[in-house]
């Protein structure tokens, strides 16, 4: 009995040493619309190194389109459960930067950390991985030095600067700024809902380089329509609530199942509900495009 007593402290010991150092496995990834024309992402990964050579860093988009907040939170959803826990995200898709938008860590209860404004990049991965804690980032401390009259490079001042000494064990997460409560803004979009006729959802993205159509309908409701290969289903695509296409193709396992240049509806490598032309571009074709404002509807009649 008492070598388990005594056992105790060193049990409690390697606990708080879990907890605390989940943040630090020293593991950095940055996305942003900055593209790689210019000097801008090899700045935020200059500062991140700057706070320490130990740290991995990678991308894991600078391709978003331009001011496109939805994009970025998608691209989080899309990606972030597929890194190690303790992984720190840096997002900058910024708009507002230099307003009064709030700049943030928020820690998913997956135990992944993202450091970015708070503009609705979050929408997402809080809905799908859960809040855990957010701190706003306090600049009086976590602000590259010399950096103050700097008011429109945020990503490179504040948020790779403050990511790296998360993941680099320079403060906890604590130490990020001031806890705020468990909630982000948000963007609005349909959800993927079924309504007992009608599956209801968003296209969040294409499939860009070969034109497909994305949906959030998993096939977990797909299935509720008890559908065969083969089988047609009624497709209609909305843009902020107006028809933009509509008519009706087979259920497919795969592009082939169909002739070329012909609609197909098929569950994609996420296991969603897309659209597709075989060998074609279905978004140019129809003029479909992608984010919250679009949305779909799919039926048997």
């Amino acid at each position: 009995m008492k070598k388990n007593l005594r056992s105790i402290p060193y049990l409690i010991l390697l606990s708080l040493i879990s907890v605390s150092s989940i943040a630090q496995n020293k593991i950095v990834v940055f996305q942003s619309d900055f593209g790689l024309k210019d000097g801008a992402v090899s700045a935020m990964k200059g500062v991140a190194m700057g706070v320490s050579t130990d740290l991995k860093l990678f991308d894991l988009t600078h391709e978003i389109p331009a001011y496109n907040i939805w994009e970025a939170a998608y691209r989080l959803e899309q990606t972030v459960r597929y890194w190690p826990v303790g992984t720190v995200f840096v997002s900058v898709v910024d708009p507002g930067v230099g307003t009064a938008r709030k700049s943030v860590v928020l820690k998913t209860k997956s135990g992944h950390f993202i450091v970015t404004p708070d503009n609705g990049t979050l929408t997402l991965i809080t809905q799908s991985l859960g809040i855990d804690e957010v701190h706003e980032i306090d600049e009086n401390i976590n602000r590259r030095k010399d950096s103050k009259k700097s008011y429109t490079f945020h990503g490179r001042d504040v948020y790779a600067y403050t990511a790296a000494r998360l993941a680099a064990g320079v403060i906890s997460f604590e130490q990020v700024g001031p806890l705020l409560p468990k909630q982000v803004v948000s963007i609005l979009y349909q959800k993927a809902v079924f309504d007992g006729k009608t599956l209801k959802g968003n296209i969040p993205v294409l499939d860009v380089q070969y034109g497909n159509v994305w949906t959030n309908i998993p096939d977990t409701l797909f299935n509720r329509l008890n559908l065969h290969y083969g089988d047609m289903v009624n497709v209609s695509i909305f843009y902020k609530h107006k028809l933009v296409y509509k008519d009706k193709m087979p259920y497919s396992q795969t592009f082939g199942d169909v002739a070329e240049g012909k609609p197909l509806a098929y569950l994609n490598s996420l296991l969603q509900v897309s659209f597709a032309l075989n060998q074609g571009d279905f978004a140019k074709n129809f003029h479909v495009s992608s984010g919250s404002d679009w949305s779909v509807e799919v039926s048997l009649r």
